[in-house]
């Protein structure tokens, strides 16, 4: 038995080239308070893209996110129409759209879109919901989710939804909000792809194990994996649509949803723009500090969301090759902006901004010297620097306040 897994872990290793690095393994890595160095000696804008860029990409595809399959290509993704309507007031339309990709069989997703009713193609911003594309809006004719949903929701029994969850997360999506500012608001619920529980037997994982083989290798995807390929598979149908301005598509996300637009954005390149909402550890938090929520808090309370080897820096943190302010500096040159609250101590703050003052090495390569900031900022000051950072009063969570700010960075970066 132990030469056959160790047979299948070579095939899996051959099946995805990037993973045949000769990473040393977790316990053998050396200890460094230290932050590891962004830019390893690259001097220029192309030394960073052909080598540095692409080494810090594998090493968190290694040890923290695990390998994705090939995005699946556009001309096998089929879309249909589920829902078209006029709403706010005659000024947006709202659509609903099932998404099927390959491989055959693999879980629908369902994208909800609300849009300004103009001729010409508008910037867009997507992002995973927590509960179904029914709890964002408080209408009838979205689909109500059947699948499982967490069951602290409301209106959720037995996790499964019910009429008393439609609008029960409207605060979050200000869809009036966006289509005012000029801009498109996308979501999809995370768990149509892979429900977040500790279960790989559901979802999208096993589309991808290998014969014989039920659960993930030490170095395959996880949850926020898979929620990060179904944002991307979504770029792609945005991308296309022509109400859509395919160079103006933001990725964006709230807390787990905030660590999985991070790696979404440092995977794909046609994020234009890339939003991370009080996203703590995993996602914009440094991880050495050991502020606020823990690599062995996290990985114990949701054992899903990262690869297997990820657990082997619990209590480790200094034994990582990595740190998450690299993960920030994969969005350069692109636009990327970090939001916290002072009364989420949890998500650590002060790591979130330090993860933005460590990536500007790989910004100013490319002759953005604008993050100036040394400490924290007061709250409700925007840094609109191309590495932009916003901390807000208040506890965990978004709403229109944080969409203010997510837009007014927008309209500064992304203007024509």
């Amino acid at each position: 038995m132990k030469f056959l897994a160790s047979f299948l872990t070579f095939l899996a290793l051959i099946s995805f080239p990037s993973q045949a690095e000769n990473w040393p393994e977790p316990e053998k890595l050396p200890a460094s308070a230290a932050l590891p160095d962004v830019l390893a000696g690259a001097e220029s804008p192309a030394e960073w893209r052909s080598q540095r860029r692409s080494e810090i990409l594998r090493l968190f595809e290694h040890y923290v996110y695990g390998r994705s399959p090939e995005l699946p290509k556009l001309k096998d993704i089929r879309v249909q129409t589920r829902l078209k309507k006029e709403m706010f007031g005659g000024k947006g339309i709202l659509r609903e759209m099932v998404i099927n990709y390959p491989p055959e069989g693999a879980p629908p997703l369902h994208l909800l879109l609300a849009l300004p009713k103009q001729k010409q193609p508008v910037p867009a911003f997507v992002g995973l919901n927590f509960a179904g594309n029914h709890t964002c809006i408080a209408d009838p004719d979205v689909w109500l989710n059947e699948g499982w949903i967490p069951g602290r929701k409301k209106g959720v029994e037995d996790h499964r939804a019910t009429e008393a969850s439609r609008g029960s997360e409207a605060s979050r999506w200000p869809f009036e909000l966006a289509i005012e500012r000029g801009y498109a608001i996308a979501t999809l619920y995370h768990g149509d792809i892979d429900p977040d529980f500790a279960d790989f037997s559901n979802g999208i994982h096993p589309h991808f194990f290998l014969k014989g083989i039920d659960e993930p290798l030490a170095g395959d995807w996880g949850a926020i994996g898979a929620w990060a390929w179904s944002l991307r598979i979504a770029a792609s149908v945005l991308i296309a649509d022509p109400a859509i301005d395919g160079d103006r598509v933001c990725v964006m996300g709230h807390s787990r949803n905030g660590k999985t637009a991070l790696w979404a954005g440092a995977q794909d390149e046609r994020f234009a723009l890339v939003v991370s909402n009080q996203s703590g550890c995993g996602g914009a938090a440094l991880s050495r500090p050991r502020r606020g929520e823990k690599l062995v808090n996290i990985n114990t309370n949701f054992p899903h969301w990262f690869n297997q080897r990820f657990k082997d820096f619990n209590d480790r943190e200094d034994h990582l090759p990595i740190d998450q302010h690299q993960l920030l500096a994969l969005a350069a040159p692109r636009p990327v902006l970090v939001c916290s609250a002072t009364g989420d101590q949890w998500a650590d703050p002060e790591g979130e901004f330090g993860s933005c003052v460590a990536a500007a090495p790989a910004y100013q390569l490319y002759g953005f010297n604008d993050f100036k900031a040394a400490s924290l900022p007061p709250e409700n000051q925007l840094i609109d620097s191309r590495i932009g950072y916003h901390i807000r009063p208040g506890k965990h969570g978004i709403g229109a306040p944080d969409w203010t700010v997510f837009f007014d960075f927008a309209d500064k970066h992304l203007a024509h």
